[in-house]
């Protein structure tokens, strides 16, 4: 891996609400990140980082059958485990293809982060090529701020800083993170389901897991809507499955519990 970067060939994908299951858009999501690691390509290495919810073992769980199918060398870290599982978290973080940053609290995101100096080490992994990616708390912490209900109401906090702006996650679904952004001078709204791709410091695109979610652009009490491309799923979503599958699954289930 090359020791730093030009500016303009670092990536940040930044996510308004993502999960690892087989509801619509997130398959499409999770293949679209392994895209832009250079997934099409070789087999990339994907680690989890599950700070923000306490590194929560179900997490790690879904994240492992989500990526399992696209044959990655998966890990993850958790900073709550460093007593029973050891790493040497600069070189493991150093050596990996895509971080994903869970969502949580972002509050409790960074400072934990800083306990470890992980955000220093993931600056590092940011100069020198290293796709890094997150939801919600996940995508909020690589901007200048980000706007977060850590502390109960919808408030600003500062961010990494790699990316200028605020970033506001859930956008339509929280008012109160919206009408925060909108107070600001300047920065992103999310939908659950939409992201965008930065280069270096600027947004390079938005996209969409399915139709609905979008990206927006708010500037001094003002949204615009970017254009966004909406990703293909590999296969039909659990959530877009037709009725009568649901209802001939139930029926064979029922034959077979009678025999």
């Amino acid at each position: 891996m090359p020791e730093e970067l030009p500016l303009d060939q670092r990536t940040i994908v930044a996510l308004g609400g993502h999960e690892f299951s087989r509801k619509k858009g997130n398959e499409a999501i999770r293949d679209h990140m392994l895209d832009l690691a250079g997934g099409a390509d070789r087999h990339l290495r994907v680690c989890l980082l599950p700070t923000a919810s306490g590194d929560p073992t179900d997490q790690i769980a879904a994240f492992r059958s989500s990526f399992a199918s696209r044959q990655c060398s998966l890990s993850h870290v958790s900073l709550f485990r460093l007593e029973t599982e050891a790493i040497d978290l600069a070189a493991h973080l150093l050596a990996q293809d895509l971080i994903y940053v869970g969502g949580g609290s972002m509050l409790n995101l960074l400072a934990v982060w800083r306990a470890h100096a992980i955000d220093e080490v993931l600056t590092e992994c940011w100069r020198r090529g290293v796709v890094l990616a997150g939801q919600s708390a996940g995508a909020m912490c690589w901007f200048e701020a980000g706007i977060t209900r850590s502390a109960g109401t919808a408030r600003v906090v500062p961010g990494l800083g790699l990316v200028p702006g605020t970033l506001s996650v859930h956008y339509h679904r929280d008012p109160d993170r919206r009408q925060t952004l909108l107070n600001q001078e300047g920065g992103y709204g999310i939908d659950d389901g939409a992201g965008v791709v930065i280069r270096g410091t600027e947004v390079d695109s938005a996209f969409t897991g399915h139709e609905g979610p979008a990206v927006w652009r708010v500037d001094a009490d003002r949204e615009t809507k970017l254009a966004t491309e909406v990703l293909e799923s590999p296969r039909p979503a659990i959530d877009e499955v037709p009725d009568e599958v649901f209802e001939l699954r139930a029926v064979r289930a029922l034959r077979s519990g009678r025999l």
